[in-house]
């Protein structure tokens, strides 16, 4: 279940979001929250960097992982406007989040339930809550205006 907190943090998140667009990457922003501050954030950047890793989420769970000095940052919450790909998923799971966050549901490369599910793979030994849909519309509009500027 999602709380009246996590959509101040998705809208934070979108923010970074429009920064990513403003860079010319696709627009994904995400915040790595621990006690209620946030630790770690990004936005998508593999244009830039040269970094095909350089997605949003990855670059928070750095910071956020500097922040704590630790790779594990089990109380956390990840919030990224977009459902997380495997790749972040995966570096989810080895950081053992207490939570993901996201807002649009990606039917081309999400890891939270539309192409595949991670989180709930029987095969892993870590498990997360993870909540979708938050703030979605807003989510999918930044992405949906950033490609159609491209066409």
């Amino acid at each position: 279940m999602s709380t009246p907190s996590d959509t101040e943090y998705m809208r934070r998140a979108l923010l970074l979001a429009r920064r990513a667009a403003d860079e010319g990457e696709v627009p994904v922003g995400a915040l790595l929250v621990f006690d209620h501050e946030v630790i770690g954030e990004g936005w998508n950047r593999p244009i830039a960097t040269h970094d095909p890793t350089a997605h949003a989420e990855i670059i928070a769970l750095r910071a956020g992982a500097q922040a704590l000095r630790n790779y594990r940052v089990g109380a956390a919450t990840l919030y990224a406007t977009l459902e997380p790909c495997p790749m972040c998923m995966g570096a989810v799971l080895n950081a053992r989040l207490a939570r993901v966050v996201f807002g649009a549901w990606d039917a081309k490369a999400g890891a939270c339930g539309s192409v595949i599910d991670l989180p709930r793979e029987p095969r892993l030994t870590h498990r997360l809550e993870v909540f979708g849909g938050v703030c979605s519309e807003e989510s999918a509009g930044l992405l949906r205006q950033f490609f159609e500027s491209r066409r």
